[in-house]
């Protein structure tokens, strides 16, 4: 008999997870296909899916956040490439889709410990590493394969350090935003999570 009663409990459990993530999945495409439009003082357009993927890291561990990074990176593929892909389409392939899928790892392999003393604490530092990681890929990937195209590109701004421009001129303060974003949500996210983890466990 507690075989059978187990079974229905897995089951549910499956299916909201199923839904959440494709609801969380829906709602990271729908904010970036609104944010593609959205540039603050750089070249590309802000990101304001980090949070949804940080949630998604949060409920169903690291496989949901790099799931969701993944779905964030499909999005910018189509919406926000178009300087980079005629010019080293692998290296904007592999730079996009890295980007989202470990900022996603990042979060979910964080949140379980740091839940355990507070989900705020957890939600804060996710917040702040998701971003991070996000932009941290970003440079990486410009580093490695278009160097040559973003000295270019700082040397038109007149900006004399190539870091400077990496972090800052490219990107503008996007970086600051969706920090800031993310912070502002905190106590919303905490929020979503606590009823997420009661469904999951009901």
């Amino acid at each position: 008999m507690e075989n059978v009663k187990q079974a229905p409990v897995k089951g549910k459990t499956n299916v909201y997870t199923i839904v959440g993530l494709g609801l969380l999945t829906a709602i990271v495409v729908v904010l970036q296909i609104f944010a593609s439009n959205i540039k603050i003082g750089g070249m590309f357009s802000i990101t304001l899916c980090l949070a949804p993927i940080a949630v998604g890291a949060a409920l169903y561990g690291w496989k949901g956040g790099v799931w969701l990074g993944f779905a964030f990176g499909l999005v910018v593929m189509f919406t926000d490439t178009a300087l980079f892909f005629p010019l080293n389409p692998f290296g904007t392939i592999v730079t996009v889709m890295l980007k989202g899928m470990l900022a996603g790892l990042a979060a979910g392999l964080l949140f379980k410990p740091l839940s355990k003393k507070s989900d705020l604490l957890a939600v804060i530092v996710c917040g702040i590493v998701v971003p991070l990681v996000n932009k941290a890929i970003f440079v990486a990937g410009c580093g490695v394969f278009f160097m040559d195209t973003v000295k270019q590109w700082a040397s038109s701004a007149g900006s004399a350090s190539i870091v400077w421009y990496l972090f800052f001129g490219m990107t503008g303060f996007n970086f600051l935003v969706e920090l800031g974003v993310n912070l502002v949500l905190s106590t919303a996210i905490v929020r979503i999570i606590q009823v997420g983890r009661k469904k999951l466990t009901a």
